[in-house]
Parts: structure tokens; C-alpha cells; sequence
């Protein structure tokens, strides 16, 4: 039995995994970290927890202190040059996002060929993997939401940021919408017509993320959307340890 963290920016997610799937997730805002122990209630969720936390030194106390509340023994897990089939092609391995690189894990385990790895949160991240599990790079845009919010809080005039999308919009709101999810598409296709010129056509994008519906009926790609993607690779790491 394995409790599996992922804290984000935005929220943090958890799960408990029993070797052969999640029995149970759930999720709290990351503003709310401090009340994660009570959360879980009165019994341990599991034994032992593995996270992921790019949501800075509070938040990492919180988890400690809940792991603390229930006897449960936490490991936090670092980027690292080469795991669990994956290679890690940063200069620098600890540079690259803890959640982000499980999510690479978790991908490369769950899906063959070439692909992107592609989370849509507070952050979009789009990240190349190849199908012997090469992890060539990625890109890191805001995502969805932020655009909009962007748009809110530092123009006089483009309040009405939650629209519909279209192709063609023709009110404020829609265009703010639907140009925030076209920057979205558009990493996504510019990050795949790179792979493709080194002769590493995708088979398909691996789609995680709160806001990964926002975008997926508009990839022009095979998708394989997995919500637990970050949990998944958190699971291979403990596995692993």
C-alpha cells in the first residue's frame, strides 16, 4: 500500500494504491495544505508516502507534518539523471519539475512509442519523450486559466475573460477564451512538428492536468488521457526504492 502526493501550485492530489490500482483519490488547495493530515482522517491512508512537491518549503512541511500526524513514513522525490527507464536529458536533472518528471515516468510506463507528455494546470507543460524512454526537452507555458487571468489584471478593458470557444470568435470573452486554449493547441503542435523534423513522429499525447478537458477535444492527435499520471509515476518510484 503505497499513499501517493502530488502538491502543485494549485491544488494537491493524492491517492492510495493497493500494487495493482488507485482504491481512492482525492484533493484539497494547496492554500489548504496545513489541514492535509485531518483530511485523511482518523486512519492512515497507507504504511508509507511518496510526493512530489514543486510547491515550495511551506507546503513540503505540511506534508511532513501530516506523514508525521499519521505514522506514515514520506519520501520526497528528486529529478534525477536516469529512473525507472527514463533518461533525463536536462543539463542539469534537479532543474526539471518533480511533477513532470513522474509524469514522464508514468507515461513512458503506461504508453509506447514516441509521445509528448503534456499536463494542463496552473502551468502547461508540453515534454518530448522518445519510445526507448529519452526525455529530450519540453517547453513551459501559462496554462488556460492564467492566460485569462493575465488578461483581467493587467489590461483597463478585457474583464470578461470567460467565453466559449470558436474558431472564429466574435465577442471579447470568446476570443480571450479561445485564444487561450489556441496558445495551448499551439505548443502542443509546434513541440510535435519538432519531433516529427528529427524523425520522431508522436504516436500520441499523453494528457494529464485539472484542465486537461479544456483542451483535448481541439489536439489534432491521438490522445490517451490518464488523470493520474503524476500518481502513476510516483507509485514506479516507490516501487523502485
Amino acid at each position: 500500500m503505497i499513499l501517493a502526493i502530488d502538491a502543485g501550485n494549485t491544488r494537491i492530489k493524492w491517492g492510495v494504491h493497493d500494487g495493482r490500482r488507485f482504491m481512492s483519490t482525492a484533493a484539497m488547495p494547496t492554500a489548504d495544505a496545513a489541514a492535509l493530515g485531518d483530511a485523511w482522517g482518523t486512519t492512515p491512508p497507507a504504511p508509507r508516502a511518496v510526493a512530489s512537491n514543486v510547491a515550495g518549503p511551506k507546503v513540503r512541511e505540511a506534508l511532513e507534518a501530516a506523514c508525521t500526524q499519521h505514522g506514515i513514513a514520506l519520501h520526497v522525490i528528486r529529478s534525477v539523471r536516469a529512473q525507472c527507464g527514463v533518461t533525463n536529458g536536462y543539463a542539469d536533472p534537479s532543474q526539471l519539475g518533480t511533477d513532470r518528471w513522474a509524469a514522464l515516468l508514468g507515461a513512458h510506463a503506461a504508453e509506447t512509442g514516441h509521445k509528448l507528455v503534456v499536463n494542463v494546470g496552473t502551468a502547461l507543460t508540453v515534454d518530448a519523450l522518445t519510445a526507448d524512454g529519452r526525455f529530450l526537452g519540453g517547453l513551459i507555458v501559462p496554462g488556460p486559466a492564467l492566460m485569462r487571468r493575465s488578461l483581467d489584471r493587467g489590461t483597463a478593458d478585457l474583464r470578461q475573460t470567460e467565453g466559449h470557444f470558436h474558431d472564429v470568435p466574435r465577442a471579447t470573452p470568446d476570443a480571450i477564451t479561445s485564444g487561450a486554449l489556441q496558445a495551448c493547441i499551439g505548443a502542443v503542435d509546434r513541440m510535435a512538428g519538432v519531433m516529427a523534423e528529427q524523425s520522431l513522429a508522436i504516436a500520441r499525447v499523453v494528457l494529464s492536468g485539472g484542465a486537461a478537458g479544456e483542451i483535448a477535444p481541439h489536439l489534432p492527435f491521438p490522445i490517451a488521457l490518464r488523470e493520474n499520471l503524476v500518481l502513476e509515476g510516483l507509485v514506479l518510484v516507490a516501487r523502485g526504492s
